[in-house]
């Protein structure tokens, strides 16, 4: 089985997997970065250049080719859940857990992340708290919809976050 873990960028799903995949002995995929090792570009390359549209269609492919293995860690993109088709994929052999995180914790994180040179491609064209805001009103629902697990990841410093998930996980295929 996998670990699928959604949420909005910045939400702590790259981080998080890794730690989780090490502790398990999963094996750790990012879909961003298997979407950027096909195309041949980074993702702010991609945007400008190709459009949302053309990133999407990579994602679905990354997704078909992921939900045929197993004992992966899979942190996906934050709009991997606009597809009924790829959570479905992803259903196939895994467990969905969702990151929730407010707009004020994902806006510093993404400011930290800018102050490192990662600028991360616009949703909407609208400043970042509002965007922010107004893509988790419209996601919300869709990753609690899709989501066998949430897990409040705002104030939860990472080792805990890592431990709760983990637990989850084990009582999950135990029972």
């Amino acid at each position: 089985m996998n670990i699928v873990l959604i949420g909005y960028r910045c939400s702590g799903k790259t981080t998080l997997g890794r730690l989780v995949a090490h502790r398990l002995g999963m094996e750790f995929v990012d879909t961003d970065r298997l979407v950027e090792n096909h195309a041949g570009l980074s993702i702010e390359e991609m945007i400008p250049r190709e459009g949302w549209g053309y990133f999407r269609q990579m994602e679905k492919a990354v997704i078909t080719e992921l939900s045929q293995r197993k004992g992966l860690v899979i942190a996906t993109g934050g709009g991997v859940v606009l597809d009924e088709g790829n959570v479905e994929q992803l259903r196939k052999k895994g467990w969905l857990v969702w990151l929730r995180t407010g707009a004020h914790v994902i806006r510093e994180r993404m400011r930290q992340q800018w102050s490192q040179g990662k600028i991360r491609p616009s949703l909407t064209g609208a400043g970042s708290l509002e965007e922010i805001e107004t893509i988790l009103k419209q996601r919300s629902p869709l990753y609690e919809k899709a989501a066998d697990l949430v897990l409040d990841v705002d104030t939860l410093p990472i080792e805990d976050a890592t431990e709760a998930l983990i637990r989850a996980y084990l009582n999950h295929t135990k029972g």
